[in-house]
């Protein structure tokens, strides 16, 4: 039965416009091998430069925000001096002119609201409030190493061709899951 459970999973994908799915333990070598397929599959389809670069972008900043912040973690506990691998999943799809970048993974019930809070900001921003934001964060980043927060969800919104959606999802009593998903599309329909 599993190998039609998967076929029908592909076929699913394949349908929906998914170009490349990921779901499993991600670290900066999981990152690196996708994304270069990621570069290869967007070449063969002859994706524009530009768009090219928004969607390697947007991916980049999903996978290090789960690499970094998701709260399902292996081990728990690491050995000292190796990093615990994180689990999340990330999807890219392609159709009406655009891609489409979405991401998920597990986060404490704690940091929903302040989470919630900070894309509610990001999302309701123009690009020029973006642009300011970001230099804003950047430069209290250099005075503050530790004040960077935020500033891979503000360059998602700055790349996105619409507002960035975001979702919880209650899973138990500590935790919720928390998609992001980003819009990019070769003609422009900027944000309002």
């Amino acid at each position: 039965m599993i190998g039609r459970d998967l076929y029908d999973l592909r076929t699913r994908l394949r349908r929906n416009g998914i170009v490349l799915c990921y779901s499993g333990s991600m670290n900066e070598a999981v990152l690196s091998g996708i994304g270069q397929a990621l570069k290869q599959k967007m070449a063969v389809d002859r994706a524009g430069i530009g768009i090219a670069r928004r969607v390697f972008g947007v991916f980049v900043e999903q996978m290090q925000n789960m690499i970094r912040y998701s709260a399902e973690r292996q081990p728990a506990l690491p050995p000292a001096g190796t990093r615990d691998l994180r689990y999340g999943v990330i999807a890219i799809g392609q159709g009406d002119g655009g891609f489409v970048v979405e991401a998920g993974n597990l986060v404490r019930r704690a940091d929903v609201p302040e989470l919630r809070r900070h894309l509610e900001q990001i999302r309701d921003r123009d690009r020029r409030e973006l642009l300011a934001l970001y230099k804003r964060q950047l430069r209290a980043g250099l005075a503050d190493p530790g004040s960077e927060a935020g500033v891979g969800f503000i360059e998602i919104a700055r790349r996105a061709s619409r507002p960035i959606e975001f979702g919880f999802v209650e899973v138990d009593e500590q935790f919720f899951f928390f998609t992001l998903r980003a819009e990019i599309r070769s003609v422009e329909p900027l944000q309002p």
